[in-house]
């Protein structure tokens, strides 16, 4: 089911799967409600009502021409549940949505009650963003003109070498990246909001019983990132999964989706 909900002065588009308690899907920097990939929603959606929306300037939801922040975009996480009267929620939050899904967890604590956080960073000592040379690959990929050569640089970089090495697997990702292709403008206000993101002194803080996911092949955000996260949440579990990139969902939905609804059920996360 498809709604568009209000949430400020904006409208952003909803997608929601599946029946069970609510598990709010927080995308990355460009990514839409089709970023979730079918497999990996379709397997949430046997065990949760699964909602995913797109930020706002993305996908179906209003346009945006103003920065913002991190912060900003938690607002909008949580406008989302207003908008849907949900009073508390299950979030599972990857890269960009991650930051926006760790600051939902800090302003709206009463509204998670699990969280999970996937190949994302929470800046401070420890962390690290993308190598200069990844993203200057990145940069020119997405800055040539040339969108097919754009989506296949982000995609070679986004999973993991031995995944982008089968041809089979390129063309749902294309055919998706061509269906909801993001807004260059939009993009670098992403980034600029990621920039500026820092919750490392505040994690300690979250109460909410937190899983978090890396791939130890992420070009993007390296697995670092998830361990000292891991190490800064109270009690969280961390699971990094071996030869997988930054898009590990969609490299992996199976595996992903059983750590999810684990976590969301309260189970340990498998070995």
């Amino acid at each position: 089911m498809s709604t568009t909900v209000t949430v400020g002065a904006r409208e952003l588009h909803v997608v929601r799967r599946g029946t069970g308690e609510p598990l709010l899907l927080i995308q990355g920097m460009s990514g839409s409600h089709l970023s979730w990939g079918d497999p990996f929603s379709d397997l949430l959606a046997e065990g949760v009502d699964a909602i995913a929306y797109d930020h706002r300037g993305i996908g179906n939801s209003s346009r945006v021409d103003e920065p913002f922040t991190i912060t900003d975009l938690a607002d909008d996480a949580a406008g989302v549940l207003d908008a849907l009267e949900i009073e508390s929620a299950h979030v599972l939050g990857i890269s960009m949505g991650g930051m926006v899904a760790q600051e939902l967890a800090l302003r709206h604590p009463e509204r998670l009650r699990t969280l999970t956080l996937g190949c994302t960073y929470c800046g401070g000592p420890g962390s690290a963003l993308t190598e200069e040379a990844v993203a200057t690959r990145l940069g020119e990929g997405m800055m040539s003109g040339d969108r097919e050569r754009a989506i296949r640089t982000g995609y070679e970089i986004n999973v993991a070498r031995s995944f982008a090495a089968d041809e089979a697997n390129y063309e749902s990702f294309r055919a998706m990246a061509l269906a909801a292709p993001a807004p260059v403008p939009v993009i670098m206000l992403q980034m600029q909001a990621i920039v500026a993101h820092d919750t490392s002194a505040r994690l300690g803080e979250v109460r909410a019983p937190t899983l978090v996911i890396h791939g130890d092949e992420d070009q993007m955000l390296g697995v670092a990132n998830g361990r000292l996260i891991a190490s800064l949440v109270p009690g969280a579990s961390l699971e990094v999964l071996e030869g997988v990139g930054h898009l590990f969902w969609w490299e992996q939905p199976q595996r992903s989706a059983q750590l999810v609804l684990e976590h969301v059920a309260g189970g340990r996360p498998a070995p």
